[in-house]
């Protein structure tokens, strides 16, 4: 299969690629995973909050210039049970950047033809609007952007 091309034509970004702001793990079971990074691994781990506007419930791992989001299915219309199915230990499933212009970003991703999940950019776990790329447009992997 060939590399896919993404130019425009367009030669000055209106918005700007940030920092990793977290990696997300699928888990099958947030307290024994909650567990693990504060009891085996030492790190500082926060409660599990539920969001049920997005059938999850999270909690995050600081790790100093990043995080690890762990996220547990909520209900059974979660959109990580599909992902859990297929890999039953669980296992990374995002990563998250920021962005400094979440609607330039995309605008400019619609025009250069990269998939975006939802027709409009939702509240995220951190209280800011985020999208979802979609992995076939990004190597295989779903990327989270979030607005700075």
């Amino acid at each position: 299969m060939a590399a896919r091309a993404y130019s425009s034509g367009v030669h000055r970004a209106l918005w700007k690629l940030g920092t990793l702001n977290h990696v997300a793990i699928a888990v099958p079971e947030m307290e024994a995973a909650r567990s693990f990074y504060r009891d085996v691994l030492g790190g500082r781990v926060s409660e599990a909050v539920p969001l049920p506007e997005h059938g999850v419930s999270t909690a995050f791992v600081e790790l100093g210039n990043t995080k690890l989001e762990l996220l547990e299915p909520l209900g059974d219309r979660s959109p990580i049970l599909g992902f859990l199915r297929k890999n039953s230990q669980g296992g990374v499933h995002h990563i998250c950047i920021e962005v400094d212009h979440l609607a330039d970003a995309v605008e400019q991703l619609r025009v250069r033809r990269v998939r975006i999940l939802s027709p409009e950019p939702q509240i995220g776990a951190h209280g800011k609007p985020v999208i979802f790329l979609h992995p076939k447009d990004c190597g295989g992997v779903l990327v989270e952007l979030e607005e700075a």
